[in-house]
């Protein structure tokens, strides 16, 4: 019985022993398989947060994409309207090119006329004034316009505004050439040198140029018919010689009366501003 109790309790004690152990290497596998899977989670929340990071850096993108694509789309609109607006002030600057180009066709034409009528009226007034030496006057061009210019021993008396018959009888040439060209503007200016005159007549010598520029504007009007709508009268005393006023030479040449031709420029202003506009 004793022997029997003994062989019991040896195999109790083993029992509870290899029990012992089989639920220590279970316990030791649950928690090894529990860390596993502990890692694991932590792996797989490691790789969760990444690809939301990742969804979250995506969905950025898109936004940013779709807000360039928007601005693409309205850059595109605005380069469209661009576009169009260009091409029109194109179109329209082509137009304006075109019209600039006829009008200065138009006033380069008219120029030439202008010119090639000055020259005309030159060989006019040149052959009309023949007879007179160039003691006596001048017919040059100068910026479009012709000058007759007389000097004082031809048309007046020293001192005087009273046109003498030479004078007249170059007048009386001028006067038929202006009769037959209708569109020409006619200046009649006074000159003096620079020796001061003070008589009861002339106070200075500002009246005299006045008072000889008037005398011829008279003569061409009342004794040649030339029209008064075309004349302008007017005096320069002293201050625009063309010689010296130190010699006599030079002081005869600036004691004159210039008579200066132009032909009408109406058309030719009015092309300009045309032009200008």
């Amino acid at each position: 019985m004793k022997k029997f109790m003994t062989t019991a309790a040896f195999l109790l004690a083993g029992t509870v022993i290899f029990t012992s152990c089989v639920s220590n290497k279970r316990y030791i596998a649950a928690r090894t398989r529990a860390n596993d899977e502990k890692a694991e989670n932590m792996r797989l929340n490691g790789r969760i947060n990444r690809m939301e990071d990742t969804i979250s850096f995506l969905h950025r993108d898109i936004a940013s994409l779709n807000n360039k694509i928007g601005a693409l789309g309205n850059a595109n609109e605005n380069a469209n309207n661009e576009l169009y607006k260009t091409n029109s002030e194109l179109n329209l600057t082509k137009d304006q090119i075109a019209a600039q180009r006829t009008r200065l066709q138009q006033l380069q034409a008219f120029i030439d006329q202008q010119q090639a009528a000055t020259e005309r009226l030159h060989k006019a007034i040149t052959d009309a004034l023949i007879g007179f030496n160039t003691s006596e006057l001048t017919v040059t061009v100068k910026d479009g316009r012709v000058y007759i210019s007389m000097e004082e021993a031809l048309l007046f008396p020293s001192g005087s505004a009273k046109v003498n018959p030479r004078g007249k009888e170059a007048l009386a040439k001028v006067a038929s050439v202006l009769n037959a060209s209708a569109d020409i503007n006619i200046d009649i200016e006074g000159h003096t040198d620079d020796k001061p005159i003070k008589t009861t007549a002339y106070p200075d010598n500002w009246a005299l140029s006045t008072a000889r520029a008037t005398s011829i504007a008279h003569v061409l009007i009342d004794d040649y018919s030339v029209s008064p709508l075309r004349l302008i009268a007017s005096g320069r005393s002293y201050y625009h010689p063309v010689a010296d006023n130190t010699t006599a030479e030079g002081r005869a040449k600036n004691r004159r009366t210039e008579i200066i031709l132009e032909p009408k420029l109406d058309e030719l202003m009015g092309l300009m501003n045309v032009t200008k506009n």
